[in-house]
């Protein structure tokens, strides 16, 4: 990914060409509780995420959650209720890891005729300091795939005294052209989803939007505590 272009942009509201993709079917084994329903600012990480994807307008949300979680569904459906663009897809197999649930999120898409997509911008839901003004950022982007860049974190230093940042990442969020993303479907198979695709184009088709706050997901429960101490997620 070497050589991609940073893009410095307006934060102005773009025209609605896109829609989005939340994958939200994750197990959250290593968390060993179900991360879309932590809370962040009183309610469920899924209902804010959605929310913060609601705020871009796009034309259709596609929500991909586990199957079996009673609770996470009402968490979602409730908001559904709201905004119509809102469209709850159950992966029967979340076992399989993010790319499938990539693949049902596309086919979501390519199922409603009415819509006139050019983009689709593709998030999760544990990112615990994403923000609106970043999805406008990258929506504003003019190459194939604009994606998100930042670090991976581990939580600690061995000294137990911050946060210790490693290795840069290339990921979601992420913005790619829709015709693009439907060619890539069928390739999208378990763990093996959109990073080494993204990889695979010319640095000219690709731009990045540093944002060392994405660093932050939560996947250990080591992570949630240190999130909320430090106010970033409810206790």
């Amino acid at each position: 990914m070497n050589g991609n272009q940073s893009i410095q942009v307006s934060l102005e509201p773009q025209a609605s060409n896109h829609a989005v993709i939340i994958l939200a079917s994750g197990l959250s084994q290593r968390l060993g509780q179900a991360k879309q329903l932590l809370h962040k600012d009183g309610e469920p990480l899924i209902r804010y995420m959605t929310k913060l994807a609601v705020a871009t307008q796009p034309q259709a949300i596609i929500v991909v959650i586990p199957d079996n979680s009673s609770a996470i569904d009402s968490a979602i459906n409730e908001l559904s209720v709201q905004y119509s663009a809102i469209q709850v897809v159950v992966n029967l197999l979340p076992e399989t890891g993010m790319a499938h649930s990539l693949y049902l999120g596309i086919e979501a898409l390519t199922d409603v005729t009415d819509l006139s997509i050019e983009r689709v911008l593709i998030m999760g839901i544990d990112q615990i300091l994403l923000d609106e003004p970043h999805l406008i950022a990258l929506l504003a982007g003019k190459q194939a795939v604009v994606a998100s860049g930042y670090h991976s974190w581990t939580y600690l230093d061995k000294a137990n005294t911050t946060d210790t940042l490693k290795k840069d990442i290339i990921g979601l969020p992420s913005v790619i052209d829709y015709e693009l993303l439907k060619r890539w479907q069928s390739t999208l198979i378990g763990d093996k989803g959109l990073r080494h695709l993204i990889r695979s184009l010319p640095s000219s088709r690709i731009s990045t939007v540093t944002n060392a706050q994405l660093s932050y997901d939560i996947d250990t429960p080591e992570q949630c505590a240190y999130a909320q101490q430090r106010g970033w997620l409810d206790k």
